[in-house]
């Protein structure tokens, strides 16, 4: 990620300036950093992610929704991640919102130039925010999903998932590895 040059800004300041922005931004300690392009890979796994939880969602009749990247989870005051997808339950959101306020699950498919902050600094920051109970890491080359899961107290238990499937409860679904990781 590349700083913009922009003075620092809190997450509110940071969603009116984005919302007139092309391209995809985050902010981390009240500085705007772009969104590198990315690979096909990259996208395609993205798309996958968010139709398996909508099928699984919709077959459990769950009064939750799927995401696609662009909508903003707020950390805290000064850092907002855009998570390539995430989950929330509750009502539809209203059409002019930005940022979601309850994620439960939150996904980031890696890449080359974003993988160590994924696995550190976005494993840290999206557990600050109490609704998270799932984090994903999502690997586009290969079936492999690093699933961090809200325990009791303030531990976070990961498992390395190659095949099978992953049980995201809190919401109360599977997520099967064929369905995201299908040709």
């Amino acid at each position: 990620m590349i700083a913009l040059p922009k003075t620092r800004m809190s997450v509110d300041e940071y969603l009116a300036w984005a919302e007139a922005q092309p391209g995809r931004y985050e902010l981390v300690d009240g500085v705007v950093y772009a969104q590198a392009a990315e690979r096909a890979a990259h996208a395609e796994m993205k798309f996958a992610v968010q139709k398996a939880f909508d099928a699984a969602i919709q077959a459990r009749r769950l009064p939750c929704r799927v995401m696609p990247d662009g909508m903003a989870v707020r950390i805290d005051e000064t850092t907002a991640y855009e998570p390539d997808a995430l989950v929330y339950c509750g009502p539809k959101l209203e059409p002019d919102t930005l940022l979601v306020e309850n994620p439960i699950i939150v996904v980031e498919v890696l890449s080359p130039s974003t993988g160590r902050n994924d696995a550190l600094r976005k494993l840290a920051g999206y557990f600050r925010a109490p609704s998270v109970a799932h984090y994903l890491i999502v690997d586009p080359d290969e079936p492999l999903i690093i699933h961090h899961a809200r325990s009791a107290g303030e531990a976070i238990v990961t498992r390395i998932v190659r095949e099978g499937r992953i049980m995201l409860d809190p919401p109360g679904f599977e997520l099967a590895l064929a369905d995201v990781y299908a040709a």
